[in-house]
Parts: C-alpha cells; sequence; structure tokens
C-alpha cells in the first residue's frame, strides 16, 4: 500500500533502531571476541613460555653434565638442534631449517662461547646484552634486522656461564593473525545477521504501527464508522489498535450525541421562527399602507439574520469539534466563483463596487459544495458590508502544488488594529461592523472542516487580503458510509 507517510528506508525508525541495537550488539560482541582474542593468546604465551623453561633446564644440564673438552660444542649443539626440531608447526624458511629456535652460550665474561641458529649469533648476542634477562623468566628480545621478536629462557650454570634458549614468535603471532581473521570474518557475519533479523522484526512491527497512523489519520476526515487494524497478537502494538478502537467508538458516540443536539436545537429554533415569518409574511400581504409595512419587513429581516446567525453558530461549533458534516463531491472552483461572483455582482455595482477575476482555468477539488457556497458568500457578504463606495475586489485562483488557493484582495480601509489578531474567533467584529461576528469564523471552520486553512491581514499598499486554501487530492471520503449530507440548519 502506498503513502504519504512512506519514508526511505534510512529515515525510517525501524532504520535507526537496527541502527542503534546493531552498534550495541557489536559493541558487545567485538568485546567479547577482543578477550578471547586476549585469552587465547595469553595461553600461547603460557605454554611457551613453559617449553622454553623445560628445554633451557635441559640444555643447562646437559651443559653440565658434558666435559669441557673438544667435543662439548658438538654435543651441546647436537641436543640444542634436536631441542630446536621439538618446536610443533613451526615455519621453514628458505635459508636454513632452524630460523625459528636459537641456542646461544656466553662464558663468564659475556663472551660468545657457543652458537646453534641461523646467522652469525652477534646480533642475537648484541640484543642480549642491551636486554635484562633474568634467568628462569623468559622474556620478549628484539634483534635487529628481525622483525619479530624472539622469547628468550637464560639459566646459569655452575661454571659461571649463561645458556639463552630462543622461540621465535612468528608462529605464535601467525595462529593468533588468523584466528583473529577468522573471529573478524565471524564478528561481521554475526553482526549483519543481527541487524536483518532486528530490521525486518522492527520494520515489520512499525509497518503495522504505520497503518494504524494511516487509518486513525483517515477517521474522522471521512468515515468516523472506520477502525484502525487489529492484530491477533496480544503485544504492545494489538492493545494500542484496541484501545484506539476503543476511543474512537467514545468519539462516535460524542458525535453523534452533538449531531443530535444541534439538529434538535436547530429544529427547535428553526421552527417557531419560521412560523413568526410566515405570519409576518401573511400580515404584510394583508397592509395597504407604506407606514405599516416597514416595521414588519424590518422584523422579516431580524428574523432571516437571526436563522443565519442561528446555522452559523451550529456550523462553527461543531467545526470546531471536528464533527462538520460533508458530503464530498467534485467541486470546479472556477465555474463557483463565476456563479458566485454573477449572483453578487449587481448589489455590489449597486454599491459603486467592482469585483474582477483572475484565473488559470477549471481547478476541481472534492467538497461539500453547499458548505463552499456559503463560505464565499460569507466573504462577498463582508466586502458589501465593510467596503465603501468606488473600490475594487480582486480574486484570484491558483494551484500549488496539492492544493487549490483563491485570494480575495480590496483596495479599502482593511482590518482594525485590535481584531487582526483575532480575526477567526467567534464574536470577533471591528467597531463600525454591525453583523455577529462569525463570518470569518465560519470560513475557518469550512476551511479546516476540508482539510485546508485561512489566512487574513491587511495589505502593505492598504486594504484587507484573506486566502484560503484547500487540498486538491483529498483523503478517500466519497461514497463513504458515513458521510452524511449535510443540510441547511
Amino acid at each position: 500500500m502506498s503513502s504519504k507517510t512512506d519514508k526511505p528506508i534510512m529515515r525510517s525508525a525501524a532504520w535507526r533502531i537496527s541502527l542503534w541495537a546493531t552498534l550495541a550488539f557489536a559493541v558487545g560482541t567485538m568485546l567479547v571476541f577482543a578477550f578471547l582474542h586476549r585469552f587465547v593468546a595469553s595461553d600461547i604465551q603460557r605454554r611457551s613460555d613453559a617449553w622454553l623453561s623445560g628445554e633451557v633446564e635441559v640444555l643447562g644440564d646437559v651443559a653440565e653434565r658434558t666435559p669441557k673438552d673438544a667435543l662439548y660444542g658438538r654435543v651441546v649443539g647436537e641436543v640444542a638442534e634436536l631441542a630446536g626440531k621439538e618446536v610443533p608447526n613451526k615455519l621453514l624458511s628458505q635459508g636454513s631449517s632452524n630460523d625459528s629456535v636459537f641456542f646461544l652460550q656466553t662464558g663468564g665474561d659475556g663472551s660468545l662461547k657457543l652458537w646453534v641458529g641461523a646467522g652469525s649469533g652477534e646480533p642475537n648476542l648484541k640484543a642480549i646484552r642491551a636486554t635484562r634477562i633474568v634467568p628462569h623468566r623468559p622474556t620478549d628480545l628484539h634483534v635487529q634486522g628481525l622483525a619479530i621478536p624472539f622469547r628468550v629462557a637464560s639459566i646459569r650454570i655452575d661454571d659461571g656461564s649463561y645458556i639463552y634458549l630462543g622461540l621465535s614468535e612468528r608462529d605464535e603471532l601467525r595462529v593468533l593473525r588468523n584466528l583473529g581473521l577468522r573471529f573478524f570474518l565471524f564478528w561481521l557475519l554475526l553482526v549483519l545477521f543481527g541487524f536483518g533479523i532486528v530490521f525486518f522484526t522492527t520494520r515489520r512491527m512499525l509497518t503495522h504501527v504505520r497503518e494504524i497512523t494511516e487509518a486513525a489519520s483517515r477517521i474522522g476526515h471521512s468515515d468516523l464508522n472506520a477502525r484502525v487494524p487489529t492484530t491477533a497478537r496480544k503485544d504492545e502494538v494489538g492493545n494500542l489498535a484496541l484501545t484506539l478502537n476503543h476511543m474512537l467508538d467514545r468519539i462516535e458516540s460524542s458525535i453523534r450525541q452533538l449531531h443530535t443536539i444541534t439538529d434538535s436545537l436547530a429544529h427547535d429554533l428553526r421552527s417557531p421562527l419560521t412560523a413568526i415569518r410566515g405570519k409576518l409574511e401573511m400580515s404584510l400581504s394583508a397592509v395597504t399602507q407604506i407606514e405599516q409595512a416597514e416595521p414588519i419587513v424590518s422584523v422579516i429581516e431580524e428574523l432571516d439574520r437571526l436563522t443565519d446567525f442561528l446555522n452559523k453558530s451550529l456550523d462553527v461549533a461543531e467545526a470546531k469539534a471536528d464533527a462538520l458534516r460533508l458530503n464530498r463531491v467534485p467541486v470546479d472552483l472556477d465555474e463557483l466563483l463565476r456563479i458566485m461572483i454573477n449572483l453578487y455582482e449587481p448589489s455590489m455595482s449597486e454599491k459603486g463596487l467592482q469585483i474582477r477575476l483572475h484565473s488559470g482555468g477549471p481547478l476541481t477539488i472534492e467538497a461539500d459544495a453547499a458548505l463552499l457556497h456559503r463560505m464565499i458568500a460569507n466573504l462577498f457578504d463582508n466586502e458589501l458590508k465593510h467596503l465603501p463606495a468606488a473600490c475594487t475586489v480582486n480574486l484570484r485562483l491558483m494551484a500549488e502544488d496539492d492544493a487549490a488557493s483563491f485570494i480575495l484582495e480590496d483596495d479599502g480601509p482593511g482590518f482594525d488594529a485590535e481584531v487582526l489578531p483575532h480575526l477567526f474567533e467567534r464574536r470577533v467584529k471591528g467597531k463600525e461592523s454591525n453583523g455577529h461576528g462569525l463570518g470569518l469564523a465560519f470560513v475557518d471552520a469550512v476551511a479546516r472542516a476540508h482539510g485546508g486553512a485561512v489566512a487574513a491581514g491587511n495589505r502593505e499598499s492598504g486594504g484587507a487580503r484573506i486566502s484560503v486554501t484547500l487540498p486538491v487530492a483529498s483523503l478517500q471520503h466519497a461514497g463513504s458510509p458515513a458521510a452524511v449530507k449535510h443540510g441547511a440548519h
């Protein structure tokens, strides 16, 4: 279902909720993976340190037990090479098969006594001299020219020399790098999957909320019998729909009671007024002298004004309560304005007023034709009552986006300054006005009932300006079973 309430996905509430929820989930899972990664790294290092400590003890024991003769270097070196081959899953370089482990023994004076490993051993000895290595406590050793450090364990033997056993951290870093990559890929898939689930469920829930919003926006404009859609689920959204429907039941009942009261009031007041007017007209037809007829004519005019005041008061009251009953039909504003101008032009010409229409052609809206007729009549009546002779009334009709706008301007004295802020309030009128102060209030009530708006003020060059805007494309209301034909009160 297409609706004006539809929004781009990235501007929807479902997107924002999913984004924030996914962000919180992503941060949480990232912290968990970081903890696991750190735990695995600590465990690997603990195992490496245990291996180094054990092997350096063995090498120290071998060095102490081996006679210090010509075969000493060969025996200890072979044992060191054998220890290097016991390192599991090591990566072998192309130049040497023993580049992940080194064995180094220094004499009592710190000179290089025995070396087993890749290269000459001098860079390693230099790095050992520059690093404080405590016996039986493995330490990181950074050798110049090598990007990957060694983990080194040392031991001091009885002859005063030191034995150092180093294990490259290359394999450990490789394992941690592969583990981190797998963690990241798994984290990314988990976050995307979580976002999809949250977005799908949230959008599905908010779609029902949007349907409720759209249905609620139509109710009151077209059909008080309509209700928001409900679901079988007893969740918060389902309870919201039920609560709105219960509220609409109460509103519909109140509106019906208001209609009943206003209809009864209009009938009870209009009937005696109509009867009195009929008797006065009968008396007027029987009168032969003008002096006797004038008071009767005056009373009839006052009765007509009272009836008009009653009708407008009831319409304005219903409009203020959003209960004005409409019978929407296609109405050509251009044609309606021309009809009303033809109707009022003789009266305006008699008073010395001119009225001009500037229109771009037919402009059709869906509205209550009777109410629009009365609204325009109110505007023209105001011009007749308040404009002095030789003034001009200009009426412009135009289409603006999805709205129709007609603007009435005159070159008269304009509105009094004290009534400008209260033009659309009931019983507000200028000092020179002899009306009831309901004309513009009725215009505003009709415009609001159709979903439009009215603006009024004084022109800079002098005179009054009233702008009425009505929607061209109204909601789905035509043919509504609750649409009641608006009759004259």
